[in-house]
């Protein structure tokens, strides 16, 4: 009996031994994860497999837009009825700035030495105003030299009409005769022009004088200056000063012979400096008579009240009002172009496209104007008119 039970404690020994072994390194709440992974994983593994069938298919492709359609199937296209606007008519055009009225001032006596010089550029001047004075020391030696002969002429006068007085006194008498009364009154008369030329000759060179210095011709604002003191100036030669007349400035725009045909004097437009942000409200005062040949422009002169920003010989663009327009108008998308000319296409009542040749006028932020071509009742085809072609049967939707 002892033998036997000695059997069986070692074979329960091995029995644990065996499970232990074969439980090493796992432990008791490791053991039911494991479990619950396997479900989880096949789930992942089952939706990964239906992806990649479906994209394998195709499912996944996008439809191109722009892909012509298959066939029998009709293509929807944009559509708008633009009816008619009043569209304010405005021209853009580029030119440059200068003065309205420019005055060259220059010397226009005998001229001489510069003694000093009143005004620079940038200065704004009253008509009369000295703006140079010339030295005229011998001019002035000159004027006294005669106002001394008007003093010796009235001394000769004075003598002659004394003699004149004595012998008409003396004519009744007889010692005078009539001859000698005659030249002696010719004396007297002659003695009285000379008096005359002399006072003369001294206004003449007062005259000159007062012609050495230069004066403003005008008031206005001085835009150039080429003298200096001590330099010698004479009638005829350049300019010594250029100046705007009342400040009034202009702008010489360069337009079409369409565009300049479409304005008229007094028409508003805005200005606005290419060195400034700032717009300036102008008046078309003058509009060329004639066309160059070379660049087949004009020139419409546009009035402008001085500012600092002004600056003559600077560059400027200017917005011209041309009136009105009544006509339908379009966004620039709905018209075509080809070697015919400009077109739209219109939907028919029967939801076929036809070619409609138009012609465009004013072009504003919100379209073009269409002046001949439509009536403004007609479905135009918004976009994609490059892919249609006249006959083909479209589904016209409404555009917002």
């Amino acid at each position: 009996m002892n033998y036997e039970t000695t059997v069986e404690a070692q074979d329960s020994v091995q029995y644990r031994d065996s499970r232990d072994s074969d439980l090493s390194g796992v432990t008791v709440d490791e053991r039911p994860a494991k479990k619950r992974r396997w479900p989880l994983v096949a789930l992942v593994g089952a939706i990964l497999l239906a992806v990649v069938l479906y994209l394998a298919a195709g499912g996944g492709a996008e439809e191109d837009p722009f892909a012509p359609p298959e066939a029998g199937q009709i293509p929807s296209v944009s559509v708008i009825t633009p009816g008619r606007a009043t569209i304010a008519g405005t021209i853009d055009a580029t030119g440059t700035l200068a003065a309205r009225r420019e005055l060259p001032v220059g010397s226009v006596g005998e001229g001489g030495r510069v003694v000093s010089v009143s005004v620079d550029e940038g200065s704004w001047v009253r008509q009369g105003q000295v703006l140079v004075s010339v030295d005229r020391s011998v001019q002035n030696q000159q004027i006294e030299g005669a106002r001394a002969q008007i003093g010796v002429a009235r001394a000769d006068l004075n003598l002659a009409q004394a003699n004149l007085d004595r012998a008409l006194k003396l004519v009744d008498r007889g010692f005078i005769s009539k001859a000698d009364v005659d030249r002696l009154t010719a004396t007297r008369d002659a003695a009285r022009a000379r008096v005359n030329v002399a006072q003369a000759t001294v206004g003449e060179l007062q005259a000159r004088t007062a012609r050495l210095n230069i004066y403003a011709p005008a008031s206005g604002l001085v835009l150039t200056r080429s003298v200096e003191p001590g330099q010698t100036v004479g009638a005829g030669g350049t300019p010594l000063f250029t100046i705007a007349q009342g400040g009034e400035m202009e702008l010489r725009a360069k337009l079409s012979e369409q565009d300049l045909n479409a304005i008229s004097v007094g028409n508003e437009a805005r200005v606005t400096p290419v060195s400034s942000e700032k717009s300036f409200v102008g008046q078309v005062w003058q509009i060329a008579p004639t066309i160059d040949q070379q660049t087949r422009q004009g020139e419409a002169r546009i009035a402008l009240a001085y500012a600092p920003e002004l600056k003559p010989g600077g560059f400027a663009s200017a917005s011209l009002a041309s009136g009105t327009v009544v006509a339908p108008m379009l966004p620039e998308s709905a018209i075509q172009t080809d070697e015919k000319g400009q077109f739209v296409y219109v939907v028919a009542q029967d939801n076929t496209v036809q070619r409609r040749g138009i012609r465009t006028g004013i072009v504003t932020e919100n379209g073009i104007a269409i002046v001949e071509g439509l009536t403004g009742n007609e479905r135009i085809v918004l976009r994609a008119g490059g892919f249609l072609a006249p006959g083909d049967k479209v589904k016209p939707v409404a555009a917002r």
